[in-house]
């Protein structure tokens, strides 16, 4: 362990992925692709934050890059197949992830995203719900649709959809169990409101 470092705002987070540079080649790949509304979401940042925080010396390891893109023209699955095909022939031994936001509203049987911004918010916890990308400038861009105090108080909370839909919330207690990231991350605390 190493000294933790304090992450207070949105600032901070995009300057600790700025100073990695793992995180920075990885945005830079993704953005050559050139897919409509992309971003990296989830775990990619969600666990850095975490990992500073506990003041870990090496990065926590993923169990995928989560890419997202929002294409309501073609919601063919094949077509994700194609982009993480090319993402592993740009950075190989990377486990890719590609999901087209247009089409993700059907898993749980919600009404259709508007964008991926649309579907981030609609990811389980709301320390899962960030995702970033790289603008023009090749700047950092963090979009966190419930705010970021959850995740930089290590609160994990479901999304309202998950909260308020009783068959989502199981799935929201479930991933819980799951995932058990409170063996990973000692100070977080995963809560499970009634």
């Amino acid at each position: 362990m190493v000294n933790r470092m304090t992450i207070k705002n949105e600032k901070d987070i995009t300057r600790v992925i700025c100073e990695d540079k793992w995180m920075m080649e990885l945005l830079h790949i993704v953005k050559t692709l050139n897919l409509p509304d992309w971003w990296i979401c989830a775990g990619f940042v969600r666990s850095k934050i975490w990992d500073v925080l506990h003041g870990f010396e090496t990065r926590t390891p993923l169990s995928d890059i989560d890419v997202i893109y929002y294409d309501p023209d073609d919601t063919d699955e094949r077509v994700e197949k194609r982009i993480e095909g090319r993402l592993r022939e740009l950075l190989p031994n990377v486990p890719w992830s590609v999901k087209n936001q247009a089409r993700m509203h059907a898993i749980n049987h919600l009404p259709p995203f508007t964008s991926s911004v649309d579907g981030i918010a609609k990811f389980p916890e709301t320390v899962t719900a960030l995702g970033v990308k790289l603008n023009e400038q090749n700047n950092i861009v963090l979009t966190a649709p419930w705010g970021i105090d959850d995740v930089i108080l290590l609160d994990v909370k479901p999304t309202p959809i998950y909260l308020e839909t009783k068959d989502l919330f199981k799935v929201y207690e479930n991933r819980m169990k799951k995932k058990a990231w409170e063996e990973v991350w000692s100070m977080v605390r995963v809560h499970y409101p009634n």
